[in-house]
């Protein structure tokens, strides 16, 4: 029979010490701060920092000339001095386990959180099948997202396809006319029965799907919570994307707050590849702080700088936004 496990007294006399200071406090007549076991959960104080991640996609941003692998953006954001990375699903080079299990360890060696997964898929269409193999599409990405134990991915509506080019999308401000002979009841219908689909394998996995203001329905904050709201599951919240509202973004930004489990940072350095937004992050980290959001920021850079200037300078002005 193995011996009882020796406690490590330095670990033992910190315990001791910290439910010393919560009597201490009570003591003292200052609210009294519940431990883990006795809540159930303890929120972190109003004044802790956010970790600042970045997305590989800002390593990438679809530049010929710049498609990192993971592993090299993983490699230079521990260089550079973020706490996590968010993959991009369409720039990695494999789905195979192997490839995967070297990923996480990969991160884990060089100190860094997996802790985001940024997928595509689109449910506006009247096609079934074109919604059944999305909704399969989704599902395979948690699994996948389970695998390199990320817990939470990036969802979309998708978009209505009348624009075809995207560079057209975005000098329409992200407008595009639906598709002729429906109408956008037709697809916040399809959007919310597909995702809802989509929620036993993120229940199993521990998966949160977080719907992105990224185009389509989901253009809108208003949008955006209408399919949350009808869903109505802690498994599908908000990924909010700090670039993506380009009129009056604060009003939106703030709507969608409450519900926020991951948020997606944009900088444009260099002149922004589609359009630039001069967004207050002070702002923008004062309202998270505000609805007590305590999860990831993370960097999209979205500028025609090289990246390896400007993705210290935006990890500068991220850590001195939410300190």
């Amino acid at each position: 029979m193995n011996p009882a496990p020796r406690l490590n007294p330095r670990l033992v006399s910190r315990r001791a010490f910290g439910r010393a200071s919560a009597v201490g406090v009570v003591a003292a007549g200052m609210p009294r701060v519940l431990f883990a076991e006795e809540a159930g959960q303890v929120k972190a104080p109003r004044n802790c920092s956010n970790r600042i991640a970045v997305s590989t996609y800002s390593f990438w941003r679809f530049k010929d000339d710049s498609k990192l692998s993971i592993e090299q953006c993983i490699d230079e954001a521990a260089r550079m001095g973020f706490d996590g990375v968010e993959i991009l699903h369409i720039q990695m080079e494999s789905e195979e386990p192997s490839y995967l299990q070297r990923l996480k360890q990969r991160a884990w060696i060089n100190g860094l959180d997996l802790c985001g997964f940024s997928t595509h898929q689109g449910f506006l269409s009247p096609d079934k099948e074109y919604r059944r193999k999305n909704i399969e599409h989704t599902i395979r990405t948690i699994e996948l997202a389970y695998q390199l134990g990320i817990p939470t991915i990036r969802v979309n509506t998708g978009r209505w396809g009348t624009t075809k080019s995207f560079d057209a999308l975005m000098a329409n401000r992200g407008i595009e006319p639906r598709l002729s002979g429906y109408s956008d009841e037709d697809g916040f219908g399809w959007v919310i029965d597909s995702l809802e689909k989509c929620l036993p394998a993120a229940e199993r996995c521990g998966v949160t799907l977080g719907l992105e203001n990224h185009w389509g329905l989901g253009r809108t904050a208003d949008g955006v919570l209408r399919i949350v709201d009808a869903v109505d599951s802690p498994w599908l919240q908000c990924t909010l994307d700090t670039g993506n509202f380009l009129e009056d973004p604060y009003e939106s930004l703030e709507k969608m707050a409450p519900k926020t489990v991951f948020v997606q940072a944009k900088t444009y350095h260099g002149g922004g590849l589609w359009y630039s937004l001069d967004l207050d992050y002070m702002r923008i980290a004062t309202m998270l702080d505000r609805h007590q959001y305590r999860g990831y920021i993370s960097l999209e850079f979205e500028g025609h700088e090289d990246w390896r200037t400007a993705l210290p300078k935006s990890l500068g002005t991220l850590r001195h936004a939410f300190s």
